[in-house]
């Protein structure tokens, strides 16, 4: 399985949230980005556990991205990912910047954020964002409100992390 970096986009109405050990957390409608990576032994298969959780919200929340996941308010757009063997993670938000949710997913690292507010679809400046830091992006669109089903959640797992 390819490792790498990843961005999940989402749009959203605004609402507040509990998020963990940062409590009440307040978000701002339009679009949100979340960046993650996954350079352990499960690669970018970390993708497929949230496309699976964003569809079924069926299981607890274990990570801060997890309470966006399973909020009604928050729905998965579109889906980047960058296969690399170096955590690029860091870099990628350094890189999109601007506004952001303090401390959000970013327990692991010295980052103030990892998740970043805008007020319009941001597809292409995240994808510009990981090509600017030499990777070979892939990204799908996810086009419905409601998410795909098992099996066609398996095709957009594929198209987006898979080589070529």
């Amino acid at each position: 399985m390819d490792k790498g970096i990843y961005a999940l986009i989402f749009s959203n109405r605004p609402c507040s949230l509990a998020i963990g050990s940062l409590g009440e957390v307040r978000f701002r409608g339009g679009w949100h980005v979340y960046i993650g990576s996954a350079l352990g032994p499960g690669g970018l298969s970390r993708v497929r556990r949230h496309l699976r959780l964003s569809r079924a919200r069926d299981r607890p929340a274990r990570w801060h991205v997890d309470r966006i996941l399973l909020s009604p308010s928050f729905t998965l757009r579109h889906l980047v990912c960058g296969p690399c063997g170096s955590d690029l993670e860091c870099a990628l938000g350094a890189t999109l910047g601007g506004e952001s949710v303090a401390s959000f997913g970013c327990s692991d690292c010295s980052c103030g954020s990892h998740l970043f507010h805008r007020a319009t679809d941001p597809l292409d400046e995240v994808r510009d964002a990981m090509v600017s830091l030499g990777l070979d992006t892939r990204s799908t669109t996810l086009m419905s409100r409601d998410l795909p089903s098992a099996g066609l959640s398996k095709r957009v797992f594929r198209s987006c992390v898979k080589h070529r």
